[in-house]
């Protein structure tokens, strides 16, 4: 990763949002599933962080297997890939979604042994869009006070629910990474595999940049 890592402790607000939903239960709103699994993921956490520090394998192994069951990974990075989606061969598809994966979890891993939570809050607010799409709203508190906002969209697919987007600090990371694809797609001269061996997002979570996009999505 590149910028990024500066503020990768941001990003640990997405993973303890992603990893509480692992708990889920097909018969229980996002809203439910959050709200009664949130003190559970916390619990792993806590106390921990000097061991995952020194193991950081271990704690990678964690982060997948918190998040990778509730996230949508072939169609958060097929929105990634954009407009360029058709155009990729399934190998490419497939690899690129390989590597997505593969850049989110060790940014998460690193997060949550440099970020200083102090509580983890889920909003009361009942965001069910329809009938198979639903965002939950979080705020993250850092010991510092630092309030950090992240907003989970989710999707119901044959019963059940899986994270296809995030909005962290009012910063849309899937309209971001779409529009960092694009760039290097247009600066690698549409050169997919050049573009996927170099995969590194930019984003800055922390300030928000003109890169960066804020709408919801």
């Amino acid at each position: 990763m590149k910028r990024v890592s500066r503020y990768v402790g941001v990003l640990v607000a997405v993973v303890l949002g992603m990893g509480i939903l692992s708990a889920q239960a097909a018969s229980q709103s996002p809203h439910e599933v959050v709200s009664q699994s949130v003190e559970q993921l916390m619990s792993k956490l806590d106390n921990n962080q000097d061991r995952y520090r020194n193991h950081p394998d271990e704690l990678k192994s964690v982060v997948e297997q918190n998040i990778d069951p509730i996230v949508d990974w072939r169609y958060a990075s097929a929105s990634v890939m954009g407009k360029y989606f058709q155009a990729a061969s399934p190998e490419q598809r497939s690899k690129f979604a390989r590597v997505f994966k593969q850049t989110l979890i060790d940014t998460y891993a690193q997060g949550l042994v440099t970020f200083d939570y102090k509580d983890v809050r889920v909003m009361d607010d009942n965001n069910q869009r329809y009938d198979d799409q639903a965002s939950v709203d979080m705020e993250v508190i850092a010991s510092s006070g630092e309030r950090y906002p992240v907003s989970y969209t989710l999707r119901n697919r044959d019963g059940s629910w899986k994270v296809i987007n995030v909005v962290v600090n009012g910063i849309n990371l899937g309209l971001t990474f779409r529009n960092q694809f694009d760039q290097a797609m247009r600066a690698n001269h549409r050169d997919f595999d050049a573009v996927i061996n170099g995969w590194a997002p930019d984003v800055d979570l922390k300030d928000g940049d003109g890169d960066n996009q804020k709408a919801q999505g």
